[in-house]
């Protein structure tokens, strides 16, 4: 069996911090860490290899630093780490995103099965783990709660608002995690070592894989950022003396008029 784990290089959210002039996020000395419900399915990845064998392959798109994230996913437990990593990804959306990922993991081949995380803390889009599902016409369970392996078919339950939902389908498929699957492991200290040691990713750029250049980066993504703010939260209230009874007439008059009673 062979599994891909579609993961992302994000900012840590707890040292987030925003300019407030440009409403963009200050990321000079900010930690980058694997986005959180990656490492969950990359945690359900290594946990089937465990279990059933299989080859656990990530892959990420971005900048020769995700090469950070690729090391501590070796570490974890893939078995191969690509980086995708050319100028004319920069600026995509998650449907120019989706697009460059589904070309690379054709390019693989024989792909059993696709994990990835519901969502990236730094967008919280859900999209680019379905979108990659419909360019490779797979069958995509999300919101996944558990699954089970079981030759070529995937059981899972699949968390709904009101409680859960049992589903089952043929392999190959892409299956989008939750949190609460699991509890990711810590990085092998062994692994660590071999990774910094030998340079086991793989780079590729958009000559090592057959990709149409016209659906690649900022100039070919159909969603683009117009504009960014901090919100204000303004806050107005009144102040009314409890030891009168006019400040009690007052109050009730003016709930009456703001229609809250």
């Amino acid at each position: 069996m062979k599994i891909v784990v579609c993961i992302k290089q994000v900012p840590d959210t707890d040292e987030v911090k925003i300019d407030e002039e440009k409403g963009t996020l200050i990321r000079k000395g900010v930690p980058s860490i694997i986005n959180p419900e990656d490492r969950n399915a990359l945690e359900e990845a290594v946990k089937i290899k465990e279990e059933n064998g299989a080859e656990v392959i990530a892959i990420t798109m971005g900048p020769p630093q995700a090469r950070e994230a690729l090391r501590e996913a070796y570490a974890i437990g893939a078995d191969q780490v690509i980086l995708l990593s050319d100028i004319v990804f920069a600026g995509s959306d998650t449907w120019a995103t989706a697009y460059t990922l589904s070309q690379a993991i054709k390019e693989l081949g024989d792909v059993d099965l696709i994990l990835c995380g519901r969502q990236a803390i730094d967008g919280d889009t859900a999209q680019v783990g379905p979108q990659i599902a419909e360019n490779l016409d797979l069958p995509q369970l999300t919101y996944v709660k558990s699954l089970e392996i079981n030759n070529t078919k995937i059981s899972v339950s699949r968390a709904i608002e009101d409680g859960s939902m049992e589903l089952e389908t043929e392999l190959p498929a892409l299956v989008t995690i939750l949190n609460t699957i699991n509890q990711p492991r810590y990085p092998s200290i062994k692994r660590i070592i071999e990774i910094y040691n030998q340079d086991k990713i793989i780079n590729w750029t958009k000559d090592d894989i057959e990709l149409d250049e016209n659906k690649l980066g900022l100039d070919a993504s159909p969603t683009q950022v117009a504009n960014t703010f901090v919100p204000t939260h303004e806050k107005k209230g009144e102040i009314y003396d409890s030891k009168t009874q006019s400040a009690v007439k007052l109050l009730v008059n003016n709930l009456k008029q703001e229609k809250v009673i």
